[in-house]
């Protein structure tokens, strides 16, 4: 079967709105890896540092430059992911769907 990548995506606004109730969003994502586990599509999950504290390894013919912050301009973070073996794109796309994910907030696959 092949794998699928659902990246969990968010704001300022949205990281600040999981922290607010962590203890129920980290509940609530046991719940969901137990679902995927309970199907047999769970390969692995994760969830990130504070993208602030990311930096970025640019490379060109010179030597790799490193930068402090996220991706450049974007407004959107990389939080997490969860690796899930699953039988096509559709099936990922139905456990995006049930990802326990706060407002404002994107999964992509």
């Amino acid at each position: 079967m092949p794998k699928y990548l659902l990246i969990m995506r968010g704001t300022d606004e949205s990281n600040a709105a999981m922290m607010a109730s962590i203890e129920e969003g980290i509940a609530r994502t046991r719940l969901f890896i137990e679902e995927t586990a309970k199907a047999g599509v769970y390969v692995a999950a994760e969830g990130l540092d504070d993208p602030g504290q990311g930096v970025v390894v640019h490379f060109s013919d010179e030597a790799p430059v490193v930068t402090d912050g996220p991706y450049g301009e974007t407004k959107e973070l990389f939080g997490g992911f969860f690796l899930l073996d699953v039988a096509s794109k559709q099936e990922a796309v139905e456990w995006a769907k049930r990802v326990p994910a706060v407002s404002g907030s994107k999964i992509e696959v």
